[in-house]
């Protein structure tokens, strides 16, 4: 959030209303009635004390306005972006998206994103209340993983969604290749996970931070040193899975952000897919799984390094 603007001058004329000067003064950036709401809930002083818009100045005195930012746009354009529906019914739907696409919109992200898309698909979408920025996303993916990630068309499904994820019960299973081989061939990975404090781009592994678990198991290993590993997730924290694997020595192959300096397979995304996802269906109740090949970039790499 931005923070509120301080602005400071001292008057020059005479004879002139406090609201008048701090309009000729802002010029268009504030209206007449924006800055006598400012005046009445006390964030205009003139000479550090409280007074009421049509009141007239002497001349000399020092106004102070503290301005709030403004409020934060919550619209999101619908954008007919081609999607990979797996699923879909009157409650939810479930797309398998590519890497490259942004879920919801954010800094630098406002237009082209998941959101975008399912509004175009689904209008109905537009009336659900919870994070209007992320109406219908139950869950997220990195902009870079590709994979299963499931919709909300109403907000009754969201609720009931949502409170499956707290809870627990739904079964998310990532595929993953490792720069190198864990210690052990399975195991589970317990370490809270926070913003990092010396880059705001990042996570890491924090005592303070949520509470993260991830368990791993290698499916297949290569001459080359790499694995593959298969990630079930118990947890959703932002950059979960890659911070994890970061953690214990054996970063993601592809991830510029955690993992080694020079990538030894050429590949422009991390190697991290949703490859499978399972829930019960918010009206029905019946359990629900659904399966997502790895698409064609990654399932080269494998192919290379195999031969």
């Amino acid at each position: 959030m931005t923070d509120p603007t301080q602005i400071e001058f001292t008057v020059s004329t005479p004879g002139e209303r406090l609201d008048k000067i701090i309009v000729a003064r802002l010029g268009d950036a504030l209206t007449r009635t924006q800055i006598q709401t400012l005046i009445r809930d006390g964030s205009v002083t003139v000479n550090g004390e409280r007074i009421k818009p049509g009141i007239k100045l002497k001349g000399g005195e020092t106004i102070r306005l503290v301005v709030p930012p403004p409020a934060e746009d919550t619209t999101v354009a619908p954008e007919p972006i081609t999607l990979n529906v797996v699923y879909e019914d009157e409650d939810i739907a479930v797309i398998d998206k590519p890497a490259g696409l942004v879920v919801h919109p954010g800094a630098g992200n406002e237009t082209g994103t998941l959101v975008n898309a399912i509004l175009a698909r689904w209008s109905e979408i537009a009336q659900i209340s919870h994070a209007p920025k992320r109406r219908g996303i139950v869950h997220r993916l990195d902009k870079d993983t590709s994979g299963l990630i499931l919709v909300a068309r109403n907000g009754r499904a969201m609720h009931r969604l949502m409170a499956q994820f707290q809870k627990r019960t739904v079964e998310k299973i990532y595929l993953a290749l490792l720069e190198r081989a864990p210690r052990t061939p399975t195991g589970r990975v317990e370490a809270p996970i926070a913003r990092d404090p010396t880059s705001r781009r990042k996570m890491s592994v924090q005592r303070a931070g949520r509470s993260a678990v991830s368990e791993f198991e290698v499916i297949e290993r290569f001459e080359t040193g790499q694995v593959l590993v298969r990630v079930r997730l118990l947890t959703g924290r932002t950059h979960q899975i890659r911070v994890h694997m970061a953690f214990i020595e054996a970063p993601i192959v592809g991830d510029s952000l955690y993992g080694f300096r020079r990538q030894r397979v050429r590949l422009k995304r991390q190697f991290l897919h949703a490859a499978r996802l399972c829930f019960d269906h918010p009206t029905t109740s019946e359990r629900l799984c659904f399966d997502s090949p790895l698409p064609p970039e990654l399932a080269t790499v494998l192919t290379q390094l195999r031969t």
